[in-house]
């Protein structure tokens, strides 16, 4: 009765909606990345319009990747008053962009057919509380939605919620976010973890300096259900949910420990210790009855994947292997900056250089090992037997999925990559540095804003 109570609701906006159209957070549903049955295209060319549905422009920089509710794409960006404003894809330093000026945030909602800007909201104007990295922006962190409301975070200047028809629905003061360097109190490199929303809650990671915790918001109204302090080195997962047939878990990602709390309440059910692991990234994934943990600095430390139902601390103990709740560990491996994705038996992972792994998801052995000719900051997503993996070279690759490494396609955008895409109703929805793409298999170019 509940699911059908939301679909008449959300009728008037979208009188047709499938799970296959709908992505509403960071990588989809349940961060998961997976979109069969939607058969997105394999080549294109947006030089020459060649199935591209449609292309809008959207001001300000943002590597929020967009998402999809019935026919509305959502998404953020942050405005700054300096014409001269910019980040840099390829940087590997530790350096701040100079962001000391007058900044605007907004939230857009797109037509997903035509790509017409449906309406667009100012959800805060000021100089930004924080400094970010050269390589990011003001806003990192990719909206949610449940086809009711839609939930952005702006980092340290809020946490909006809207209708999906823009009205503005409960605003929230998150405090300063300030992940950085992680011994370098001072830094200051920008909050990127996404919200999710579970249930009636809107829960949020934020592991920083001047903070560390978990939080969850009612949806409808915004006010706190419960708020738990992590004691964390800084970090930028976002968390996801594990539900089997005994209990929920909410899984978060972090330099001390990897954890699992009640998504209802907050409490801890279980920590495992990840040897102080710097630069947490990855949003852990679920799959194959598995929990899968990456990412870290240095790049390529322990990747593991762990059996659901742990309770209290199952860290190693000095000499230990492994354990009853380790299905597999492998010592190196791990990317350092783009989240894996398992899709069917396999495991892959997309390393910052362009390396792409390929185990076995079940026991973590290693099926193949390629390089791309690039580099990568977004997450690999799949539909239809192959995976997409966006460039900072703007370039999508496009590769066969299964044990033998087949690139399918290479097609140039133009513009750095850095936003996760999004896949919905035979569509790959790009962001680029200033525009958003609809790539389709139709024909012919529509509009272009």
């Amino acid at each position: 009765m509940k699911h059908l109570l939301i679909l008449l609701l959300f009728l008037p906006l979208s009188p047709v909606t499938t799970l296959a159209q709908n992505w509403p957070a960071f990588r989809g549903s349940n961060a998961a990345g997976v979109a069969d049955g939607t058969k997105p295209p394999t080549t294109w060319n947006a030089e020459k319009s060649q199935n591209i549905l449609w292309k809008t422009m959207i001001p300000g920089f943002s590597h929020a990747s967009p998402i999809v509710w019935g026919n509305r794409v959502f998404l953020i960006t942050a405005i700054s008053s300096d014409p001269k404003a910019t980040f840099n894809a390829k940087d590997r330093g530790i350096g701040l962009a100079d962001d000391s000026v007058r900044h605007t945030w907004r939230i857009y909602a797109l037509d997903k057919t035509t790509g017409r800007i449906v309406w667009d909201k100012t959800a805060y104007e000021g100089v930004p509380r924080v400094n970010r990295h050269v390589k990011a922006t003001q806003a990192n962190s990719t909206p949610v939605t449940d086809g009711r409301y839609v939930v952005a975070l702006f980092g340290s200047e809020g946490l909006d919620c809207y209708d999906v028809n823009g009205k503005l629905i409960w605003k929230q003061d998150l405090g300063v976010l300030n992940p950085g360097l992680w011994d370098d109190p001072k830094s200051s490199w920008g909050h990127s973890s996404s919200p999710i929303i579970h249930r009636d809650l809107v829960i949020v990671q934020a592991d920083g300096h001047k903070q560390s915790f978990i939080a969850a918001f009612n949806l409808k109204d915004g006010k706190l259900a419960w708020r738990v302090e992590r004691g964390e080195i800084t970090s930028w997962a976002t968390p996801t949910i594990h539900t089997t047939k005994t209990r929920t878990e909410l899984i978060a990602n972090g330099g001390h420990y990897i954890r699992g709390y009640d998504p209802l309440t907050g409490k801890e059910l279980w920590r495992f210790s990840d040897n102080d692991t710097q630069v947490k990234m990855q949003a852990p994934l679920i799959a194959h009855g598995l929990i899968f943990i990456t990412g870290g600095y240095p790049p390529g430390r322990a990747m593991y994947a762990f059996r659901p139902g742990a309770v209290g601390d199952i860290s190693l103990k000095p000499g230990q292997e492994t354990n009853d709740f380790i299905a597999w560990r492998s010592s190196k491996g791990s990317p350092y900056t783009p989240t894996p994705i398992v899709y069917g038996d396999l495991f892959y992972i997309c390393a910052d250089n362009g390396v792409l792994s390929a185990y076995d998801a079940k026991t973590g052995s290693l099926v193949y090992q390629e390089r791309l000719p690039s580099s990568f900051s977004a997450s690999p997503v799949a539909a239809d037997g192959k995976l997409y993996l966006a460039s900072q070279d703007g370039d999508v690759f496009v590769v066969k999925a299964g044990s033998k490494f087949e690139l399918l396609a290479t097609n140039a955008m133009g513009q750095p990559l850095m936003a996760t895409p999004a896949i919905s109703d035979g569509m790959l929805i790009l962001r680029g540095e200033n525009t958003i793409y609809a790539i389709s298999e139709r024909k012919s170019a529509t509009a272009s804003n």
